[in-house]
């Protein structure tokens, strides 16, 4: 079993900055790309960042430059730093991995979301 459990979401308000961390725990061999979502009410989920083994990264355009996604590979966890948050910001945010196993090969996991609420 391969679990990714997020944390870090919360009120805060315009202008704000939060942190989001998101950690890899059980049989784990090697975890490729890593990457956070989020989708807000009505709304279809949306990427937000992605990170690859080497750290190499990619934005939607909506956060570019607000938002930065890092890796911490011996702690097998993925962050999401958030700066200048503004209300269009609030949506449930969920963090996914491509894992590799060694008897059963690459599985893509995702975590259970934590909820991300940016008051005006």
């Amino acid at each position: 079993q391969v679990q990714l459990v997020e944390s870090g979401g919360g009120l805060v308000q315009a202008g704000g900055s939060l942190r989001l961390s998101c950690a890899a725990s059980g049989n784990i061999f090697r975890i490729n790309s890593m990457a956070w979502y989020r989708q807000s009410a009505g709304k279809q989920r949306e990427l937000v960042a992605t990170i690859t083994n080497a750290g190499s990264t990619n934005y939607a355009d909506s956060v570019k430059g607000r938002f930065t996604i890092s890796r911490d590979n011996a702690k097998k966890t993925v962050y999401l730093q958030m700066n200048s948050l503004k209300p269009e910001d609030t949506a449930v945010y969920s963090c996914n991995a491509d894992v590799f196993r060694i008897n059963t090969g690459y599985v893509n996991v995702w975590g259970q979301g934590t909820q991300v609420t940016v008051s005006s």
